[in-house]
């Protein structure tokens, strides 16, 4: 069929659901209507390894307003099926109050469930456990590592040996918490045996699945309700234990049962960006051709489940070299589980490589970007494999002539503004964004409005609006004519709702059902005897505003009401699908970015401010300026954040987590976040999908920090190796 006209897609349009946003109407998991629900609050384990040796429940029992006290010692075993489609890393996932085992400090190792929050919270702090308790492991750098995942080319102990400049460079990078506005609730109601549950999630159907598993029970008996999601950067991309006692807890007291996380739970009820300690050892020749390069990077886990993210891609493609040799081994801890946080793997490893690339830089005498440069590859090397577009290049150029790059000095401390040091820094990134399989669902009835289903969800990034736009453009519909719904586990199929994999994977599954939809109508037009379109070929037939006609002559042809009318059909509808990327893969499919910091230090206080920054994306095809503004600020926030201020500080006497709360875990506010700008390279990939999209959400984030981390040595001339760059390191 011939393309149809492009009026959403590309236009800087605003939120559909931003109405019901500023207007408080949008319904978050906690704010679910649901009659009769009762409050539950969990009560953590204060110890960080060892075993519960009694609960006493008494005085928390006899208070006004508690139904019940679960623990280990009266809760039902539950089945904990395997759950292999989940996001669950291998292990033993947590078992909730299923053993007196404590794995990590914040454990949950009772629920009190009372009519009331205050009621519950109040019983809660009545709850009287004692442990024997053992000396957790919580210091990454005095735990044993587990066995390595390795990765070589070439030989790289013989380069790096027979480099001309050898550098031998240890970053560490603190953990970090993704801190969402929206705390992870769940409020979990059973009829029968069948289960609802509204949760936070960005994986509706991985909640779905996982509580199925739990609880041992088919499919078709849970459901899983999520609208909206106030923020989560990678917190709900699995079904974390709170959700199971919530769902425990309202069939043992047979109420629907609300269960909303503390701030200061959140910091073990939910995961985390691992810690890494990460050595690199680098090699080049004397004009900066890299030759050799050794990684040796080690990342907290938890005791009981093996986390890993992609933290060796960036490693092995981002430049050229033919020798390349990574160790990436995981460190067992007495804590929970780690998860994804934007940008992950490739942002922790961005840190690294960048700012040892500026760091050879600095030492050779070049400049940053015609270091990287020098060290472009024409193919990815580490799967051999053509690029599907890679225009990192082009990123350097554009963003040097926006930033002002020229008015760089390669002095380090020479510019001086009283009593600031002014410094730029650059890095590259690249994100390798998901692919998987989707589904959606779309109806056009007889009114000439359409309805498209997916069980994706939204935690931010304007998933109702794209979709919507989307879908509009395939159907030939004004936005306002199309209604996008998500969050619905009874709604087609979707991947997790992260990884940079929304737009190619639902909004591929949305455009194939709306593409569908459109040609069943032009099909049922130009068959139809008493349609102005009747004998037109079907290719030559294009819809606008609702109204098909034949291309290139807009009166001829009618609208979707009418002929729906006369054809006596209430509607139409299709389902969608996308499969995820060719098998095998043809080419190497990655988001590129080049980031620019200029930052003022004073020479005095060590205090770090940024002052602007710039972001240049090769991304491919952007289906909403507006929208994807939003995520590079977003992104460049979370990146600031990272670099000069989050970090987790853990009392490793008991493992507990000293700062698990705002006011001692610092986050970016409006007055850290300078002038930001985005720039996105015109152009689509259509290797992977229809849209021609690659996914911009985490690609934003990566290389951020080492940007900010490369500016602060232009001005200062001392090199952090260590995240968060505080005032200490530069005193």
């Amino acid at each position: 069929m011939s393309p149809q006209p492009q009026a959403a897609v590309g236009a800087p349009l605003s939120r559909v659901d931003g109405r019901l946003k500023v207007t408080g109407k949008a319904r978050y998991a906690a704010e679910s209507d649901v009659d009769g629900a009762v409050h539950a609050v969990i009560v953590d384990a204060s110890i960080g390894r060892g075993r519960i040796t009694s609960i006493d429940t008494a005085d928390a029992e006899q208070q006004a307003g508690v139904l019940r006290v679960i623990h280990h010692g009266n809760a039902p075993k539950l089945p904990y099926r395997d759950n292999a489609g989940s996001n669950n890393p291998p292990g033993r996932r947590l078992r909730v109050f299923q053993d007196d085992r404590v794995l990590f400090h914040g454990q949950p190792v009772a629920v009190v469930v009372a009519t009331t929050l205050e009621a519950a919270q109040h019983g809660a702090s009545l709850v009287k456990v004692r442990y024997d308790a053992e000396r957790p492991s919580t210091d990454l750098h005095d735990a044993e590592r587990d066995k390595p995942t390795n990765y070589a080319r070439g030989d790289a102990d013989a380069g790096l040996r027979d480099a001309a400049v050898r550098l031998d460079l240890t970053y560490r990078l603190a953990r970090n918490h993704h801190n969402p506005m929206e705390p992870h609730a769940t409020i979990a109601r059973w009829d029968g045996d069948k289960l609802t549950v509204w949760d936070k999630t960005q994986w509706v159907m991985g909640t779905h699945d996982e509580l199925a598993a739990v609880f041992g029970l088919p499919a078709e008996s849970v459901r899983v309700i999520n609208p909206f999601v106030g923020g989560g950067f990678g917190s709900g991309l699995r079904c974390w234990p709170h959700s199971v006692v919530a769902a425990l807890a309202a069939r043992e007291t047979k109420r629907p049962v609300k269960l909303v996380l503390s701030r200061r739970q959140m910091y073990f009820g939910t995961g985390f960006r691992p810690s890494y300690e990460y050595r690199l050892r680098l090699g080049s020749d004397r004009r900066g051709r890299l030759t050799a390069a050794i990684h040796d990077i080690d990342a907290e886990t938890s005791s009981y489940e093996t986390f890993t993210e992609a933290v060796m891609g960036a490693g092995q493609m981002l430049y050229s070299m033919p020798n390349v040799s990574q160790a990436y081994r995981t460190v067992p801890l007495d804590v929970n589980t780690p998860i994804w946080m934007r940008g992950p793997g490739f942002a922790s490893a961005s840190f690294v490589i960048e700012s040892a690339m500026d760091e050879l830089a600095h030492k050779l005498g070049i400049d940053p970007i015609e270091l990287r440069l020098r060290n472009e590859p024409n193919e990815d090397e580490s799967s051999n494999l053509p690029f599907s577009t890679r225009r990192l290049r082009e990123c350097y150029t554009v963003g040097a002539r926006e930033f002002g790059w020229q008015r760089r000095s390669a002095r380090p401390r020479s510019r001086r503004e009283g009593d600031w040091l002014i410094g730029l820094g650059m890095a590259a990134g690249v994100y390798d964004p998901g692919r998987f399989p989707a589904q959606a669902r779309a109806r056009l009835d007889a009114d000439g409005t359409a309805v498209v289903e997916a069980a994706t969800s939204d935690m931010g990034p304007g998933t109702y609006t794209s979709q919507t736009q989307v879908a509009a453009d395939a159907l030939g519909l004004t936005m306002r004519t199309v209604t996008f719904r998500l969050g619905d586990s009874r709604y087609p199929p979707t991947s997790p709702h992260g990884g940079s994999a929304t737009m190619a994977s639902v909004g591929t599954a949305v455009h194939d059902a709306c593409d569908q939809v459109r040609q069943q109508a032009i099909e049922l037009a130009v068959e139809d005897r008493e349609s102005p379109l009747y004998g037109v070929k079907a290719d030559d037939v294009v819809v606008r505003g609702g109204r098909l006609h034949v291309k290139g002559n807009p009166a001829r042809g009618e609208t979707y009401r009418t002929l729906l009318a006369r054809n006596d059909r209430t509607y139409l509808e299709a389902g969608g699908s996308y499969t995820g990327p060719p098998t095998p893969q043809r080419r190497s499919y990655h988001a590129y970015n080049a980031t620019f910091a200029e930052v003022a230090v004073d020479a005095t206080l060590g205090l770090v401010r940024v002052r602007r920054m710039l972001g240049v994306y090769d991304a491919g095809r952007i289906i909403s300026p507006k929208l994807a503004d939003s995520q590079a600020i977003g992104g460049i926030v979370g990146g600031i954040g990272t670099a000069l201020l989050e970090h987790t500080a853990t009392d490793h006497r008991d493992g507990r987590i000293v700062n698990a709360n705002l006011a001692d875990y610092l986050v970016p506010v409006n007055a850290d976040v300078p002038e930001v700008r985005a720039i996105y390279l015109d152009g689509e990939d259509n290797d992977g999908n229809a849209l021609g999209v690659k996914g911009l959400g985490e690609v934003v984030q990566v290389g951020v920090a080492a940007a900010i981390g490369n500016a602060v040595f232009n001005a200062t001339g001392r090199r952090v190796r260590e995240l968060p760059i505080t005032a200490e390191a530069l005193l």
